[in-house]
């Protein structure tokens, strides 16, 4: 795999030929596509210097179609060989669907710290004035129990409403690919999301629960019936990525690649995700994915092919 193989010598002796205080830390960023780069793009703000591998596992994009037993051994299989052969120091999940079932797993199997990436619905609850927040998220985040506690917990005297919107991250892929994607496409997606109440009051939180989905910010903003506050928590994730492996050791940057378990897209055809984050390559990170999908009314059906 060409790159894959020189990076991984890079990761090596960065752990084992210089001195702790000297070495680059090693950052993981993983997502099942391209939305974590919105998370990813923010981590870098904060730690420049750090070495970073971006791991989208696209071969099982898109993770809510997946069971939770087949998303868990899926997500393991993938850190198996991702710890292996880039040691990182610490590891994103910067997919929702992900962290709200799998992290609890992945802080067994391996002696690194994970950060999840939740609903931000607490910071949402606290801001709204009037009292009507929405969360915009994947049929599979929405229907976690750990989804459901989080509201339970923080939703106090608002009304929380969870939307899932089953074709929005396939749309922001698209959009990253370059392809034309219609106002009512998306408007299809994000109009439950807003709520007028009998009293006049209306949805003036909306949580922005996939990594993908800032992506189209822009757009959502714009068809918005009304203006709303769009909550995103890459910032926030950032910021604990940092009280976790410290601020930057250095004034230079230092590699940041893009691995893929699926396919190698063209950064040409991609240039909207790759532009700001400054990666250095792009390479694939073959992790075979054969597990059946579930249908919404439970049933398993084959992989579609990508």
């Amino acid at each position: 795999m060409g790159s894959c193989g020189r990076y991984r010598v890079g990761a090596a002796a960065i752990r084992g030929n210089l001195p702790a205080m000297t070495r680059n830390d090693t950052i993981l960023v993983f997502d099942s596509g391209l939305g974590g780069l919105t998370v990813f793009r923010e981590i870098v703000k904060v730690r420049p210097d750090a070495e970073y591998v971006y791991l989208a596992d696209d071969a099982a994009f898109p993770y809510g179609g997946l069971s939770e037993a087949a998303l868990v051994a899926r997500v393991e299989a993938v850190f198996q060989r991702a710890v292996a052969e880039f040691s990182p120091d610490i590891a994103v999940i910067a997919c929702n669907t992900a962290s709200t079932l799998v992290l609890p797993h992945l802080r067994a199997a391996f002696q690194i710290p994970f950060v999840g990436t939740v609903p931000a619905i607490k910071p949402a609850v606290e801001a709204s004035l009037s009292r009507l927040v929405s969360v915009l998220a994947t049929p599979g985040t929405v229907k976690r129990d750990y989804t459901r506690d989080l509201v339970s917990r923080f939703s106090g005297d608002a009304e929380v409403t969870l939307v899932g919107a089953p074709r929005l991250a396939g749309l922001a892929e698209a959009y990253l690919r370059g392809e034309t994607i219609t106002d009512q496409e998306l408007l299809d997606e994000i109009r439950p999301c807003f709520i007028t109440a009998p009293d006049g009051r209306r949805t003036d939180q909306l949580v922005l629960a996939c990594t993908h989905y800032p992506l189209l910010s822009r757009d959502i903003e714009r068809l918005s019936p009304w203006p709303v506050t769009l909550v995103d928590p890459a910032a926030a994730i950032a910021r604990r990525v940092v009280s976790l492996v410290g601020p930057p050791r250095r004034n230079r940057r230092a590699d940041r690649i893009a691995l893929f378990t699926g396919h190698v897209p063209q950064v040409g055809a991609d240039g909207r995700a790759f532009r700001e984050t400054g990666l250095s390559a792009v390479d694939l990170f073959d992790v075979p994915f054969g597990a059946r999908r579930e249908t919404l009314s439970g049933t398993p059906e084959a992989r579609p092919a990508l």
